[in-house]
């Protein structure tokens, strides 16, 4: 069968690789062709566009750069005639891939969306598009369920989340040999988690490096994105006691003590590897605000979103300065706060249903189209 997948950001980049690995033992002579990143090339398949060409931050963004993300779309649907795929698969990404699937619906294309839109966040009135332009939804937080078919009357299939297969998937490395390999020292580790895009990185970095000499004992060790170059993150490095290391953000989670996280999947990933975090997030003034009227959600982080309590610190644009970082960092590095924020991450573990997701979402995939 022939699929086409469609992943703009780095985390659907990392869902996608292990979608495609679960798509060929499922369907061993599938064809596969996509847009996404490193991880989904190296499974396989021909690459069309990698994310980093495509992911645009915030709405200002979004209006700077129209033109290209318009020619993005008219590239796609030409190439998707020209392949002529069983099916499409959506990844997360939805105002490119939400435009793709009405298009690609009304030519009679099967439509399958792998990690809904969180249109629970904001957009609801999008369910009308989504019931209307999608065949099959996989959804992987627990409550999203209930969203959809209880109050949208619209059925979804529950695979867990995919983050719990990555995890337990991925290659280890001693604490030892990741030291050494990256030429770390033996203080403790605070991880540095500034996002993967170009914009969030430049606006969040300085401030989330602003404390490094209030904690002498430590080091500060920043997770460099693969979609990123290493002269990009340079001039951030001036403080010896600050490191970096790229595309290695689990290896660098599963060595730290704390972290210092931009909201988005990082918060989830970071909890899952038992570290307690800060999430900090700032955006430019305009996305801000008109953020702030159209969202109506009391948490931005996925780990208090799922746990629906504020188990993490969450500073949000004024309240991201250096006096509230410093006075977090201080409280998640004192022995009982940590113990009270790892009992918690155990409860977030058991929500999320347990792994397989992509087992089962390639499944789904492969015996509707057969």
């Amino acid at each position: 069968m022939k699929y086409y997948i469609i992943a703009g950001e780095a985390s659907g980049d990392l869902h996608g690789s292990n979608l495609m690995n679960a798509l060929y033992l499922q369907d061993p002579k599938a064809e596969i062709r996509f847009w996404g990143g490193d991880l989904m090339q190296a499974q396989g398949g021909t690459l069309v566009k990698h994310y980093r060409e495509l992911a645009f931050m915030g709405f200002l963004e979004v209006v700077m750069n129209l033109k290209t993300i318009l020619n993005n779309i008219k590239f796609c649907k030409s190439d998707i005639e020209n392949f002529k795929p069983d099916v499409l698969i959506f990844i997360d990404y939805p105002g490119f891939n939400m435009r793709i699937a009405k298009w690609a619906k009304a030519k009679g294309i099967k439509t399958h969306y792998y990690i809904a839109p969180q249109i629970w966040a904001w957009k609801e009135n999008r369910i009308k598009a989504i019931k209307r332009d999608f065949d099959k939804l996989f959804v992987i937080l627990p409550f999203e369920k209930e969203f959809f078919e209880v109050k949208h009357k619209f059925p979804v299939h529950f695979v867990g989340h995919p983050l719990l297969d990555a995890i337990k998937n991925r290659k280890t490395i001693d604490a030892e040999t990741f030291r050494s390999e990256n030429s770390l020292d033996v203080k403790p580790i605070i991880a540095v988690l500034p996002g993967s895009r170009k914009q969030e990185i430049a606006k969040m970095l300085s401030v989330m490096l602003s404390v490094v000499t209030d904690f002498p004992d430590y080091q500060f060790v920043i997770a460099g994105a693969p979609s990123q170059e290493y002269s990009f993150y340079e001039t951030f490095l001036k403080n010896k006691n600050i490191k970096f290391v790229s595309n290695k953000t689990y290896d660098l989670l599963s060595n730290s003590t704390a972290a210092l996280v931009t909201s988005g999947t990082a918060t989830l990933e970071t909890a899952l590897f038992k570290v307690p975090e800060v999430v900090c997030y700032k955006g430019s003034w305009v996305s801000y605000q008109i953020a702030k009227r159209i969202i109506t959600l009391k948490y931005i982080s996925l780990v208090n979103l799922i746990m629906d309590d504020e188990v993490v610190t969450e500073l949000i644009q004024d309240e991201c300065n250096p006096k509230r970082i410093k006075l977090e960092l201080e409280k998640i590095l004192n022995p009982d706060y940590r113990k009270l924020v790892l009992q918690n991450y155990d409860k977030l573990a058991l929500k999320l249903g347990g792994d397989g997701a992509s087992i089962k979402t390639a499944q789904g995939i492969y015996n509707e189209i057969t």
